[in-house]
């Protein structure tokens, strides 16, 4: 700072990008952590996961909720807005539950106590309104929620996140939010039919699904 002082070289300072949050404050009383970290369920439809991200473009933003099954990492539905709005997670969560078997989706409202489909998100206001809240109750699915601040209490969404943009996000130049839009929908398909997991033995999600369909005492219907 000195020599640039003495030389008279001017310092730019760039303005840093606000990181998008979903936090609206204590709107609602927040669920227990039914999750406490522990990102793992013994068969489908256990425990799914839930968060919003945002992709910048040259021409706007596209914000996508994606719900993810905790058993082999399924993306089980995804919505994509230009807007975090409260219809993107609301219409991604009408598609999650429309994935649900129909037999099981009778189960979870006749008694969520015994079936719990547990649904783990953060603390965004997206997960605390009314409509998201009658949502869950009226499809029996059991609410859990991480604490403020806490990014590892949603570490599996996170890690996604992390994943997906790293392997068809970053690095690339983007003509526009359009082409985002392709890519992402493109990546969903790839991630749950082509891309292989080390967890699931070297298989596909897909894969790993069809051979479960083999295993009745397995099997969620």
């Amino acid at each position: 700072r000195r020599l640039m002082k003495e030389e008279r070289i001017p310092v730019y300072y760039a303005r840093r990008k606000r990181k998008y949050t979903s936090f609206e404050g204590e709107i609602t009383p927040a669920p227990i952590d039914h999750v406490q970290r522990q990102f793992r369920a013994a068969a489908p439809n256990e425990l799914w996961v839930t968060d919003v991200t945002e992709f910048a473009g040259p021409d706007g933003k596209v914000y996508l909720s994606p719900m993810i099954d905790c058993f082999d990492g399924k993306v089980v539905a995804w919505n994509t807005l230009p807007s975090p709005s409260k219809a993107l997670t609301q219409g991604m969560l009408t598609d999650a539950i429309g994935e649900l078997p129909a037999a099981y989706r009778q189960k979870l409202r006749a008694n969520p106590q015994v079936t719990k489909l547990a649904v783990h998100t953060d603390r965004g206001g997206h997960y605390r309104g009314a409509e998201w809240i009658e949502m869950m109750n009226g499809a029996g699915l059991t609410r859990s929620m991480g604490r403020k601040g806490k990014s590892g209490d949603n570490a599996a969404c996170e890690g996604f996140f992390g994943r997906m943009k790293t392997e068809m996000f970053y690095g690339r130049v983007w003509e526009n939010v359009a082409q985002i839009e392709t890519a992402i929908e493109r990546y969903m398909h790839f991630y749950n039919n082509e891309r292989i997991k080390t967890a699931l033995g070297g298989v596909t999600i897909a894969e790993y699904r069809e051979a479960l369909e083999t295993e009745p005492s397995r099997k969620q219907s």
